[in-house]
């Protein structure tokens, strides 16, 4: 199991949360446009991501899209479903995160000659990181929980690995409180990693 979690849990679950926080930045950055379409492109792909079930998005990419003749393997089904779902709840986090920031910020980025590029990355979005740390660290520790799902569509990760033992062994109570345990510790010791970090970013606040 502890190999699992090594080999399958962490790593799907760092990748996915990867890729769902670029997706997230780019349609947060889309959502606060000024341009129509784009907040509404924006719009309606966080409304279906909030709206639909983690476990109906993973099936459809991987007992659907077969379907119509895309065949994708579990992994790549799994980490393409995290990252659109992690996409579609981080994106609400950043862009509140960046409105959070005082628009005088803004205008101090453009008075000493930034365009408005720059002034974002060097200004706006140090201080919405550190805004948006908590939240941002509550949906990673979700989705190093929800990376069991991943076992439906036969990933091996750890509550896989818990399955298959327990199916062979009979031993299921104790088998899964052995992976809840194990859950916990990983749970536990990223929201020690959380503290430090928002420690680390409190320097980038305004005052």
């Amino acid at each position: 199991m502890l190999e699992g979690a090594i080999k399958g849990t962490i790593p799907l679950t760092l990748a996915s949360f990867s890729i769902g926080l670029a997706i997230a930045l780019v349609v947060a950055l889309m959502r606060i446009s000024s341009n129509r379409v784009l907040a509404g492109l924006a719009r309606a792909y966080v409304s279906v991501i909030r709206g639909t079930p983690l476990l109906v998005q993973l099936f459809v990419i991987f007992f659907g899209l077969p379907s119509i003749g895309v065949n994708i393997d579990p992994w790549p089904s799994a980490i393409i479903a995290f990252s659109l779902n992690v996409g579609g709840y981080a994106a609400e986090v950043i862009r509140a995160a960046i409105l959070s920031v005082p628009k005088g910020q803004w205008e101090a980025g453009y008075t000493i000659g930034m365009s408005q590029t720059q002034t974002l990355r060097r200004i706006i979005l140090p201080q919405a990181a550190r805004v948006s740390v908590p939240p941002l660290s509550n949906t990673f520790i979700s989705l190093v929980k929800d990376s069991s799902l991943a076992s439906l569509i036969l990933v091996t990760e750890m509550f896989r690995v818990a399955q298959q033992i327990s199916a062979s062994s009979f031993e299921f109570m104790a088998l899964y409180l052995q992976a809840a345990a194990m859950y916990w510790v990983i749970c536990l010791l990223l929201s020690m990693v959380q503290v430090r970090l928002e420690r680390r970013l409190d320097r980038y606040v305004a005052k």
